[in-house]
C-alpha cells in the first residue's frame, strides 16, 4: 500500500514500513504522530483522501549550508551557514 502525503508543507510518496526524512516534527522520540491529509492512497484501487501514522524515530540536523553574498568591485562579502533541523520517522500504518 502506498500514499501521498502532505507534511509540513511538502508531499511525500510513502510506503509501509518506510523510512524517510522531514522538516524538524514536535513530538519526543518514540512517540506516533498521524498525518490526516493523504492526497492520494493506492492499496489495489486508488481513494482521495486517508490519513497515515508513523512513528518518530529520531530528530537532528542536517550538514552545514553556507550563504555567500558577494558584490563585485565594491569590496562587499558576507558569508552565513545554517544547520537545518530535521526528524527522521518510520511508517507504521496507511489507512484510505
Amino acid at each position: 500500500m502506498q500514499a501521498i502525503v502532505t507534511i509540513a508543507g511538502s508531499q511525500f510518496r510513502v510506503k509501509q514500513d518506510d523510512t524517510i526524512v522531514v522538516p524538524r516534527l514536535v513530538g519526543d522520540v518514540d512517540s506516533v504522530v498521524e498525518f490526516g491529509n493523504a492526497i492520494m492512497v493506492d492499496g489495489g484501487n486508488l481513494s482521495m483522501g486517508g490519513s497515515v501514522s508513523a512513528k518518530v524515530v529520531e530528530h537532528g540536523r542536517d550538514a552545514t549550508v553556507l550563504v555567500f553574498h558577494k558584490k563585485r568591485r565594491k569590496g562587499y562579502q558576507k558569508l552565513n551557514g545554517h544547520r537545518q533541523p530535521y526528524t527522521k520517522i518510520q511508517i507504521t500504518g496507511i489507512k484510505a
